[in-house]
C-alpha cells in the first residue's frame, strides 16, 4: 500500500515538473522575442555656471513713514468739510471744521476785558511819576491785564482745537464723518498716510548682525506686484535684541513714488551681503536627497544598440549643495559645466539603465518663482 502512494507521488511530481518546464521555456521564449525594455523617458538640464549673490532674505510688514487717525480733542457738530476721501493733501490744509459761535462769541467778550484791562494799565503807568497812584495799584492792574490775555489765549485754544489740519503731507482714508454728526472726542474723522517714502519693518536673527548696516540697499517685493521689486536702503537697527526670539528689528525706507505700497501690506525683503559668486546650479528636483548622501543622475554616452545608434545611460553621482535660492540649488562638489543632468524621472533609474531625452515639459528652475495665476 505504502509502495503505491508513493509511486503515485513521483508520478505526480512528475508531471507538474513537466507542465512547469514547458511554461518556463514558453516564458523565455516571449521575453526573447520582446526584446530589452525600452529606455526610461527623463527630463534633461546641462550644467552651467550662474552669478549668485549672497543675500539675506526676510518677511516684513509696511508702514508708513507718517501715519496717523485724524480726531478732535473736543467734541462738537461738524460744520464744514473741505476734503474728499483719497485726496492728496499738504501739511496746513484744513480738513474738518466744528461748530464753534458760542466760543467765538466768549472769545470777543473776553477780548474786551483785555482791552479794558490794557486802558486802565496804561492809565495807572501814566498817573505813577504824579505819584497820583500807586506801584500797588499798578501792578495789580499789571496782573489783571495777564490774566486777561491769559483767558483769552486758552479761550482762543479751544477754537482751534475745533479746526483739523493736515499735519504732515499724504494722502488721505474714507471719510467717516458727515456734515452735522455730533462726534465725541478722539473720534476718528479719516486717516491720513504719508506714502513716499515707506517703510518696511522686518526681523533677522542675531547671527545676521555682522552682515548688516545703515545704508545697505534692500529690495523688497509684494505678491500684488509679481515680479516687480522695490528697491531701497536699511535706515534703522534696533539697538537690542529681543532676548525670547534672538532677533532683532530692522527698519528699511523703499522708494514709493506711485504709492502702489502701502501700510499693512507684507513684503518679502532680500538684502545683498556681498560680492556675486560663480556656482554651477541646478533646479532642486535634480537632486535625490537622502540621509547617506545627495545624489543626481548625469547622462553619459554609452554603447551603440542594436540598431546601430548610440545609447545614452545614466550615472548616479553623489553631490555636494550649497545655499538655495528660489527652485534653484548651488552644487559645490559632483557636478561639472556643461554635464547633462536628469531633472526628472529618477525613481525608475540606477547605474547604467539607457534613457530617452524627453524635455518637453521641464521642471521649475526659477531663482524668484511666483505663485501659480500671478
Amino acid at each position: 500500500m505504502i509502495k503505491r502512494m508513493l509511486i503515485m507521488l513521483v508520478l505526480v511530481v512528475a508531471v507538474f515538473g513537466g507542465l512547469g518546464g514547458m511554461k518556463y521555456a514558453q516564458i523565455k521564449q516571449a521575453m526573447s522575442k520582446m526584446g530589452p525594455p525600452p529606455p526610461a523617458a527623463v527630463s534633461t538640464v546641462v550644467a552651467a555656471y550662474d552669478d549668485w549673490q549672497p543675500q539675506l532674505e526676510a518677511v516684513g510688514s509696511l508702514r508708513a513713514v507718517n501715519g496717523a487717525d485724524l480726531a478732535f480733542e473736543v467734541p462738537g457738530i461738524v460744520e464744514e468739510i473741505h476734503f474728499n476721501s483719497g485726496d492728496e493733501v499738504k501739511a496746513g490744509t484744513v480738513l474738518l471744521k466744528l461748530r464753534d459761535d458760542e466760543d467765538v462769541n466768549k472769545l470777543h467778550s473776553l477780548q474786551a476785558v483785555v482791552d479794558l484791562a490794557v486802558i486802565t494799565y496804561q492809565r495807572g503807568i501814566k498817573q505813577l511819576p504824579s505819584q497820583t497812584i500807586s506801584q500797588a495799584a499798578v501792578d495789580a492792574d499789571k496782573s489783571e491785564l495777564d490774566a486777561a490775555r491769559a483767558n483769552v489765549a486758552e479761550q482762543q485754544s479751544l477754537i482751534d482745537k475745533k479746526v483739523i489740519r493736515a499735519p504732515f503731507d499724504g494722502r488721505l482714508g474714507i471719510r467717516a464723518v458727515d456734515l452735522g454728526q455730533y462726534l465725541a472726542a478722539g473720534t476718528i474723522v479719516v486717516t491720513l498716510q504719508s506714502l513716499d517714502p515707506i517703510y518696511v519693518d522686518f526681523f533677522l536673527p542675531q547671527q545676521a548682525l555682522e552682515q548688516i548696516r545703515i545704508g545697505q540697499a534692500v529690495t523688497a517685493n509684494v505678491d500684488t506686484y509679481p515680479g516687480q521689486g522695490f528697491p531701497g536702503e536699511i535706515a534703522a537697527i534696533e539697538p537690542k535684541v529681543d532676548s525670547a526670539s534672538r532677533n532683532v528689528r530692522v527698519r528699511a525706507a523703499l522708494k514709493n513714488p506711485d504709492h502702489k505700497l502701502l501700510p499693512g501690506m507684507y513684503a518679502t525683503v532680500d538684502i545683498a551681503t556681498g560680492e556675486p559668486q560663480r556656482y554651477v546650479t541646478l533646479p532642486q528636483t535634480s537632486i535625490t536627497f537622502n540621509a547617506y548622501g545627495n545624489t543626481v543622475y548625469i547622462v553619459d554616452k554609452g554603447q551603440p544598440g542594436a540598431d546601430g545608434q548610440q545609447q545614452l545611460i545614466v550615472r548616479q553621482s553623489f553631490v555636494k549643495t550649497g545655499e538655495t535660492r528660489g527652485d534653484q540649488v548651488v552644487i559645490l562638489e559632483g557636478v561639472k559645466e556643461g554635464e547633462t543632468v536628469v531633472t526628472s524621472g529618477q525613481l525608475k533609474l540606477r547605474n547604467g539603465v539607457p534613457v530617452a531625452i524627453n524635455n518637453s515639459v521641464q521642471p521649475s528652475s526659477d531663482a524668484a518663482p511666483a505663485p501659480v495665476g500671478y
